[in-house]
C-alpha cells in the first residue's frame, strides 16, 4: 500500500464505523421502546340490549376505530332474551383485552342485567388496571349495581341516587347535593360547543372549544362522583348552567372514560354526531389513553372550531 492509497482506506473505514454505529443505535432504540407502543390495542365491545340502537352504535364504533390503525376490535353480544339459556354460557373474558367498551343499557327493562359473575369480572378487570369506555347511554344502565355506579362516576339517575356536578362561571366544578335539583334529563339535541376544562392527553392539540352536531347534553347526571375529573363541559341555555360532557374516573388501578357524546337513536345510520371529526378523534384517543395512558393519534386536519362543525367524508355499509 502506498501513501496515496491510505486516505481512501481510512475514508472507507470511517464510513463503515458510522454505519455500524447507526445500526447499533437503531437496534438499541427499538429495544428500549415501551412494549405497549408496539402492540395493537385489543378492544372488546359489549352489547346486546339498549333503548338506543346498539347494533348500529357497535357497527359505527368499529368503523371509526378501524380507521385509526391502532386497534383490533371484538364484540361480545349478550343473549337476545332475558330467559335465554345462553346466559349461563355468556362469559366475556375481559382480561383478554386492553379496553372494554360498554354498550348495553337496561334503563327501560330493569330486570335485564348481566349475571352477577360477569359483573364481578368487570369490577375485578377495571380494579386491576383495565380500561373501561362508557359509550353514551351505557351510563343510563345498571342503577342497581353499586360498583358500576362507582366506576362510571355519574350516570342517568334519580336525584336521590347521588350528587350532580355543575361548572360555574369561574370554571370551578361545584357539587349539587343528593336530593337537590332534578333527576337526570336532557332537552332537544343541538349543535353544542364543547369547552375544555382539564387539559388532558386525550385533548392534546385541541382548541379550547370546538363544536359538535346534534348532541344530547345530560343535565344533573348523578352518582358517587368519587375519584372523578371533569374534562369538558357545555352550556345549556334552558337551565342556564354548564354541565359536564366528558369525565374520567380512577377505579382501583384502572381507568374509566365516560361522556354523553355518541348519541345514536333508532333509525339513524352513521349520523352527523358520529361523522364529527371531533367526536371520532375523542373516541380514538380516549380508547388509546385507556389502554396506554398516553396518546399517539394525531389531531386530524379540519378539526372543528368553536364556530365550525367538521364532518368526515366517508361511508359505512348498511348491511
Amino acid at each position: 500500500m502506498n501513501c496515496y492509497q491510505l486516505p481512501i482506506v481510512l475514508k472507507d473505514m470511517i464510513k463503515s464505523l458510522i454505519f455500524l454505529t447507526f445500526l447499533i443505535c437503531s437496534v438499541v432504540s427499538q429495544a428500549q421502546q415501551p412494549e405497549n407502543s408496539k402492540k395493537v390495542i385489543k378492544v372488546l365491545i359489549v352489547d346486546g340490549f339498549s333503548n338506543h340502537d346498539w347494533q348500529q352504535t357497535t357497527k359505527v364504533t368499529r368503523h371509526i376505530l378501524g380507521k385509526a390503525g391502532l386497534f383490533e376490535v371484538f364484540v361480545s353480544t349478550a343473549p337476545p332474551d332475558i330467559d335465554d339459556e345462553q346466559w349461563a354460557e355468556w362469559q366475556p373474558e375481559f382480561t383478554d383485552y386492553d379496553v372494554v367498551i360498554q354498550n348495553t343499557n337496561n334503563i327501560n327493562r330493569q330486570e335485564w342485567r348481566w349475571p352477577a359473575r360477569v359483573e364481578k369480572k368487570l369490577e375485578d378487570y377495571v380494579r386491576n388496571g383495565g380500561g373501561l369506555y362508557i359509550l353514551h347511554s351505557a351510563n343510563n344502565a345498571f342503577a342497581h349495581w353499586e360498583e358500576y355506579n362507582r366506576m362510571i362516576g355519574l350516570g342517568w339517575r334519580k336525584k336521590e341516587q347521588g350528587v350532580a356536578l355543575v361548572i360555574d362561571e369561574q370554571q370551578k366544578v361545584v357539587q349539587i347535593a343528593k336530593g337537590e335539583g332534578k333527576n337526570t334529563f336532557h332537552g332537544d339535541r343541538y349543535d353544542a360547543v364543547i369547552q375544555l376544562l382539564d387539559r388532558h392527553p386525550i385533548h392534546k392539540g385541541f382548541p379550547n372549544a370546538w363544536k359538535t352536531p346534534n348532541m344530547e347534553l345530560y343535565k344533573y347526571a348523578r352518582g358517587p362522583a368519587e375519584n372523578l375529573t371533569v374534562l369538558s363541559y357545555s352550556h345549556d341555555s334552558v337551565t342556564r348552567k354548564s354541565w359536564p360532557v366528558e369525565w374520567i374516573v380512577n377505579y382501583g388501578e384502572g381507568r374509566v372514560y365516560n361522556s354523553s357524546l355518541g348519541h345514536l337513536w333508532k333509525g339513524e345510520i352513521y349520523p352527523d354526531s358520529y361523522r364529527c371529526i371531533g367526536y371520532q378523534t375523542v373516541l380514538i384517543r380516549a380508547v388509546e389513553w385507556l389502554a396506554r395512558e398516553n396518546v399517539t393519534y394525531k389531531v386530524p386536519a379540519g378539526f372543528p372550531t368553536r364556530d365550525t362543525i367538521s364532518l368526515v367524508d366517508d361511508s359505512i355499509s348498511t348491511d
